[in-house]
This record gives structure tokens, C-alpha cells and sequence, in this order.
């Protein structure tokens, strides 16, 4: 009998799993020293995109109920002035809109929420990196302040490319209805272009789909700069102040993650801050949004009329109604999307 021998392929003790990992399935691997991965690569841009796209879908999904009753209070929508002005106003106006349409009327407008959402957290994310790239070249670079910076500069370059879907979403979430069916995607798009027109053969306006667009971006510089420069820092202080709260890692490139608790609280701080300091400017921008589905004769109103009508209603506190509902929002938004974000970048190996 004749016996074939065949080499026996070595194998590094680097190819086994890790003791830690054998006897704990979940524990979080600890990323390879493969270095850097290469930024402006295509590669690491579909990855920061897909990682983006999915954090910004999860987190607006969580608080989808809540985003549709804030709408309604920044808009001054007639049917829910009266739940205005008090804390518990946010359950009652859920509570009727759940009463007249059910589950549905509390994601109305959901759907386009989720197709502005993905674009828009993509382009975001993987915009703050790339502008992050060209202002920080070493760990020790990477200072709140230049996160500032890059996620401004990122927040601008989102919105711009996604305004006419916030544009509809908003218009969607604003209609109240009690058949609980609200108006289509499509609808609210063609309605939107034919505002202003008159005639038989109503013309087309693609101004229309960025009324508003002035005040958006006055309001994404602090919202997206100090949403990135909050979660920058308190993610720094956790790390000198609590160095249990960090995950092992091999790569010397980059600022060790943090665990999950430290990171959502790191998220949730950043959402409500960013939030606060915005937050005038989002519900003037709401205001003109929303005028021409209330009278296409509003659309003649000026930004600056507008502000002045908010403050003579309500005063200062018209600028922050529903800032309460905004809270209860920004907060788990915050925590979702950067935690979804930080975790999808490591499965993704970005």
C-alpha cells in the first residue's frame, strides 16, 4: 500500500480566535492592526456611506411619533394649538392623533422621512469624514473644534443635496386627516411645484421645492457643527475620566470607541445641546415650509414678517414651542444615529 504525503499548511496562532472571543461570543472584537484604511478611497466612502445611510434610518425610525406631534407644534397646526405650552401636551396630541388614524397617523409621512433620511445621513457622515481628513492629520489633532468645523461644513453639504425631500416630508407630516390616509409622496411633490401658478396649464416652479432653505442653513451651521463638536468632547472626557468606559483596540490611528452606555449617553448630550442653540431657527424655518399648504397667498410673506408674527403671538417662547417634544426627540435621535453610526463603521471595518 502506498501512502501519499501532502505538506501540512502552517497556520500563525494570529488566525485563531481569541481566547475572550471563544469564551464570550458577544464580546466586541478588538479591530486588526491593518492601519488606516485608505479616506479617499472609493471603498471607504461607500462603507462610511452605507454605515451613515442605516445610523440615519434606525434613529429617525425610534422617534418617528414624535417628530410628526413637533411638526404639528412648530407649525401651529389649528388642531393641536390647544395641546401647546405644557409638557404633558406632547401625549395628548399623540394620544388623539393614535384615537383618529391609529398607528399610521403617527408615521405619516415616514416614509419620506426615510427616503430624505438615508441621502441625507450618508452624505453627512461620509462628507464630516473627508473634511475631517484635510483638518486633522494626527490623533492628537483631532480637537472638538475642528470636529466643529468638519461637521458644519457636512450639515451644509447634506442639506443642500437633500432640501427638497424635507421639503415634502414636512408638507406630509403637516396634513391632518381622519381617514387615516394622508397625502402620497408624489401629491405632495406636485403640489408643492404648482404653488404660486394660476391658470388652466398651472406652471412648474422648482424654487418652490427649497422655500425655506435660507433659514435651513442658518440652522444646520450650529446644529450639525455643535452636534460633532459636543459629541467630540464629552466622548474625550469620558475617555480621560473613565478609561474602563474604552474598548481595547489595535489601531494607533485613530481614538479608542467607547462602550455602548458611555456612547449613547455621548450621543444623547450632543442631539439635546445641538438642538437648544438651533432651535429658533428651526421653528421659523417650520413656519415657512409650511405657509403655502395653508394659503398659497402666505407664500408672498417675508422671512422677516414671519419672525415677526411668531413674536407678536407668543413672544419669545414662540420660538421654542415644543422644544419639550424637541428633547424627548434629539435625545434618543442623538444617542441612535452616532451609536449605530460608531458600531456600523466597525462591523464595516472603517
Amino acid at each position: 500500500m502506498v501512502y501519499l504525503s501532502a505538506p501540512v499548511p502552517q497556520v500563525s496562532p494570529s488566525q485563531f480566535p481569541s481566547p475572550q472571543l471563544l469564551s464570550n461570543p458577544l464580546a466586541s472584537p478588538t479591530k486588526p492592526a491593518t492601519g488606516r484604511r485608505e479616506k479617499k478611497s472609493l471603498d471607504y466612502v461607500v462603507r462610511t456611506f452605507l454605515a451613515g445611510g442605516i445610523a440615519g434610518c434606525a434613529a429617525k425610525t425610534v422617534v418617528a411619533p414624535m417628530d410628526r406631534v413637533k411638526i404639528l407644534f412648530q407649525s401651529s397646526n389649528p388642531h393641536f394649538v390647544k395641546y401647546t405650552g405644557t409638557f404633558w401636551g406632547v401625549l395628548f396630541a399623540g394620544r388623539e392623533i393614535y384615537q383618529s388614524t391609529g398607528v399610521r397617523g403617527l408615521f405619516q409621512g415616514h416614509m419620506a422621512t426615510l427616503l430624505r433620511i438615508f441621502p441625507y445621513a450618508a452624505i453627512k457622515f461620509v462628507a464630516y469624514e473627508q473634511f475631517k481628513n484635510i483638518l486633522v492629520h494626527s490623533k492628537a489633532a483631532d480637537t472638538p473644534g475642528k470636529n466643529f468645523v468638519a461637521g458644519s461644513l457636512a450639515g451644509l453639504s447634506s442639506v443642500f443635496c437633500t432640501y427638497p425631500l424635507e421639503l415634502i416630508r414636512v408638507r406630509m407630516a403637516y396634513e391632518v386627516t381622519h381617514s387615516g390616509k394622508g397625502p402620497g409622496v408624489y401629491d405632495t411633490f406636485r403640489g408643492i411645484l404648482r404653488e404660486g401658478s394660476t391658470g388652466d396649464a398651472p406652471r412648474i416652479r422648482l424654487g418652490n421645492l427649497y422655500r425655506g432653505f435660507a433659514l435651513t442653513v442658518l440652522g444646520v451651521i450650529p446644529y450639525a457643527g455643535v452636534s460633532f463638536w459636543t459629541h467630540s468632547f464629552v466622548q474625550d472626557w469620558i475617555r480621560a475620566h473613565f478609561p474602563h468606559q474604552i474598548l481595547p483596540t489595535d489601531d494607533p490611528h485613530s481614538k479608542p470607541r467607547l462602550k455602548a452606555i458611555p456612547e449613547l449617553i455621548s450621543g444623547g448630550i450632543a442631539g439635546a445641546v445641538a438642538q437648544t442653540v438651533s432651535y429658533p431657527i428651526e421653528v421659523t424655518r417650520r413656519r415657512v415650509q409650511v405657509r403655502g399648504a395653508i394659503s398659497p397667498e402666505n407664500n408672498k410673506i417675508k422671512m422677516k414678517e414671519v419672525v415677526k408674527q411668531i413674536y407678536r403671538n407668543k413672544g419669545i417662547t414662540g420660538f421654542f414651542v415644543g422644544l419639550s417634544i424637541g428633547y424627548l426627540k434629539v435625545a434618543p435621535l442623538g444617542a441612535v444615529s452616532f451609536y449605530t453610526y460608531e458600531r456600523m463603521k466597525w462591523v464595516l471595518d472603517v
